[in-house]
């Protein structure tokens, strides 16, 4: 009895081991659907320490080709934190209430994330002041997806010390007759993925020639990198 007892144990054991292996095969992709990753964002350009995985652009494409639906419209709400460094969240708004900036109704966020307000009292509201069409989302159905410019209040309805916007205004209100000249620049610097080489630098050195060649310059020679800010002057536009 004792050793009819080992034997079904046995058979029992292998039998488990059968339905464990089975049932890992059920789940296993087939080879057949297996495709090979096809980004140059994979590999050590995205490891580990970026804090990003590896994306596959052809993944990504996929569920940027879905139609939008023409009565909705996505709004980007964008302000200026306490470092003067821009933030954004997305919300979804009938079409027909996108139009004016009017029409679209306060948001709000939590500012002690942002440092403009303490963790006990955190609640910042949102306040559309301008609606401009947003690039990075274009859409090719008549409709158009639209950046929300914001500046930052309490509930209660106080201008947040960050919002310069408010402060500014005090001083452009009862003067419409005067005209107000701003002078802006832009200017920045690309750098390859390590963080540290300016695009175009040999890695670990510095241009043999002085800055001249580079300035307003034509050729690729000297300029690199152009295809990226002519891409974001088309965004800014």
């Amino acid at each position: 009895n004792r050793n009819k007892l080992k034997r079904n144990k046995m058979k029992f054991s292998t039998a488990l081991i059968a339905i464990s292996v089975g049932t890992a095969s059920a789940f296993t992709a087939a080879p057949a659907f297996r495709t090979k990753p096809t980004s140059a964002l994979k590999g050590s350009t995205m490891d580990v320490s970026s804090g990003k995985a590896s994306l596959d652009p052809s993944v990504v494409d996929r569920f940027n080709a879905l139609p939008f639906d023409q009565n909705k419209v996505l709004a980007e709400y964008v302000w200026v934190d306490a470092k003067g460094e821009l933030r954004s969240k997305t919300r979804t708004l009938e079409a027909t209430k996108a139009k004016l900036v009017e029409q679209l109704p306060k948001w709000n966020f939590d500012g002690s994330s942002t440092d403009q307000a303490p963790g006990d009292d955190s609640e910042v509201i949102l306040n559309p002041c301008k609606i401009f069409r947003d690039p990075f989302r274009p859409r090719d159905d008549g409709v158009d997806n639209i950046l929300v410019m914001c500046d930052t209040y309490t509930p209660a309805g106080e201008p947040l010390p960050t919002n310069t916007r408010a402060w500014a205004n005090q001083f452009f209100e009862g003067n419409e007759a005067e005209e107000t000249w701003f002078g802006l620049e832009q200017e920045f610097t690309l750098f390859n993925m390590d963080k540290v080489t300016p695009l175009g630098w040999p890695e670990g050195g510095a241009p043999n020639r002085g800055q001249g060649p580079y300035y307003c310059s034509v050729g690729a020679e000297n300029s690199f990198g152009r295809s990226i800010t002519d891409a974001m002057y088309k965004c800014s536009l």
